[in-house]
């Protein structure tokens, strides 16, 4: 069985290292333009969650989560030379709210109110991105939430134990970065369809 739960292990992660490579490479163009806030609490909450489930016997579950907190926090490092630069109040805010969650699960000694409160905290820290793909859905690489996706699923079926502690950050996940990865496939559609109306208008 642990080996059934190895192999899937093993695909979650070989999935995610791929997911990064269009992302590394597309920051290093320009063309994406990670927010500085988000990726860092990103970096600082799978790193959480990692132990978390680790120590909540996740197995081969947590090996995608361990490797995505390394890869996240290249990117963190990375937003604050080539990333977005326009920081509203509402992304402070956000910011914020997910060093208050940090702080919050370090006053828990209990796994499962550690990776509830890391679980909000991560949607918290998303909201900034959110925005910024609202907006200028063009500077993100939609392949990378795709595929965040897929291999968090795929890690669902790694876990030796599933139980609420190792299953719900990698569940909310899978819903966060579908969601957005369609946010951005509708932006970029409705933008399209705006500047094509505007070319064809006889005022344009």
């Amino acid at each position: 069985m642990y080996d059934y739960k190895a192999i899937f292990g093993i695909a979650a992660v070989v999935i995610g290292l791929v997911s990064y490579i269009p992302y590394y490479r597309d920051i290093l163009r320009g063309t994406t333009k990670p927010h500085p806030f988000s990726w860092f609490a990103f970096a600082l909450l799978m790193g959480i969650t990692f132990f978390a489930q680790i120590f909540t016997g996740a197995g081969p579950g947590a090996w995608v989560t361990g490797i995505s907190a390394i890869a996240v926090f290249g990117i963190a490092v990375l937003s604050i030379l080539k990333g977005h630069r326009e920081v509203t109040t509402f992304d402070w805010f956000c910011f914020a709210g997910a060093l208050l969650g940090v702080v919050l699960w370090r006053t828990t000694d209990n796994p499962l109110w550690a990776v509830v409160i890391v679980t909000i905290t991560d949607a918290i820290a998303f909201a900034p991105t959110y925005r910024k793909a609202y907006l200028r859905p063009h500077e993100e690489t939609v392949s990378l939430f795709v595929l965040s996706a897929a291999k968090y699923l795929i890690s669902l079926f790694a876990l030796v134990s599933f139980n609420l502690s190792t299953a719900l950050f990698p569940v909310s996940l899978v819903l966060t970065n579908t969601v957005f990865a369609i946010v951005i496939v509708y932006r970029r559609r409705q933008l399209g369809l705006l500047v094509g109306s505007a070319t064809m208008s006889p005022n344009g």
